[in-house]
């Protein structure tokens, strides 16, 4: 059974129905700690009560820096929302370790960003080094992903949009909450990760529902294709695609033959006024809810509160 991991300013507790026994580990970073299990099993294993999770500030489970590359359009309901028909390439981005927040840190909006959208994201926690021309199977997950976190992939559309510029909108500060739990697990568990529902809300609205079912590249068939020509090492961390129901989506096919036509300029100026009249994107005082679990309980990822704010 997975077990859950906590990380706090005071170091790492490993977590058992809602109480967590510190881990007495010297490790300061996630491969530290993947590299000292023993520890970790051994606190799990223990006897002890343990303090109230409620009562420990978790800090994001995955330390950084380390390498943080994501999924673009990886599943169906998603693809849909987006417009594409027929064969998608896999394509792969990345992000920066920066970016990387608290599972109840605020969501930070800059000045300049009025179209924020959200994403609730599987995120894959290597535990070994994955090589240039790695060829992963199914079986062979066990031996290179350590475990698992739940993860937001925030997006600032209109500068995604208009710049095609991944890296930038979706790399400013906080714009990855991750955790509250680091996932370690069991050979077994890989053959849960199908049954993984991910969902996130916005005020309590359910905003994205689905199970890793609706998934076109799977994790095994991501790391084949990302070792072609990028390397992955303890603690780096892969995002691996979020579900229809973001706030952006394609606009119907006569409009989008339509902007075609028009000049640049013209084409952006009358998408964002559509975009304007859109109500779900992300707002300032708004409360994203994150969660990723099997319907069993025997890989939960923990829930994400996050509030939305503008920079100051």
């Amino acid at each position: 059974m997975s077990t859950n991991v906590l990380r706090t300013p005071d170091g790492w507790w490993a977590v058992r129905n809602e109480r967590a026994v510190r881990i007495e580990t010297k490790a300061v970073t996630t491969a530290g700690l993947l590299a000292d299990r023993a520890a970790v099993r051994e606190a799990a294993a223990s006897g002890e009560r343990g303090t109230p999770v409620a009562d420990l500030v978790a800090l994001p489970p995955v330390t950084t820096p380390c390498r943080v590359v994501a999924q673009m359009v990886n599943y169906r309901s998603h693809a849909k929302d987006s417009g594409f028909t027929g064969d998608i390439p896999p394509t792969f981005f990345r992000k920066a370790s920066g970016s990387v927040s608290g599972p109840h840190d605020t969501i930070v909006r800059p000045t300049h960003v009025n179209f924020l959208d959200y994403e609730v994201e599987l995120g894959l926690v290597m535990g070994a080094t994955l090589p240039v021309g790695t060829v992963v199977e199914e079986q062979d997950l066990p031996s290179y992903v350590a475990g698992l976190v739940l993860t937001n992939d925030v997006s600032a559309r209109d500068v995604q949009l208009t710049k095609t510029q991944f890296y930038e909108s979706k790399s400013y500060p906080t714009f990855t909450p991750t955790g509250p739990y680091l996932a370690l697990l069991e050979p077994e568990d890989f053959d849960r990760l199908i049954d993984l529902r991910l969902r996130l809300s916005v005020n309590g609205v359910t905003r994205q529902d689905r199970t890793l079912a609706d998934m076109i590249v799977r994790p095994a068939q991501a790391l084949t294709l990302l070792s072609r020509f990028q390397t992955l090492d303890p603690g780096d961390l892969l995002l691996t695609g979020t579900p229809g129901g973001t706030a952006l989506k394609a606009p119907p096919k006569p409009v989008e033959k339509i902007a075609a036509l028009l000049p640049p300029a013209l084409k952006w100026k009358a998408f964002f006024n559509g975009q304007a009249k859109n109500p779900l994107y992300l707002r300032d005082g708004d409360l994203v809810t994150a969660t990723i679990a099997t319907p069993d309980g025997r890989i939960d990822l923990g829930e994400q509160r996050t509030a939305v704010g503008a920079a100051t």
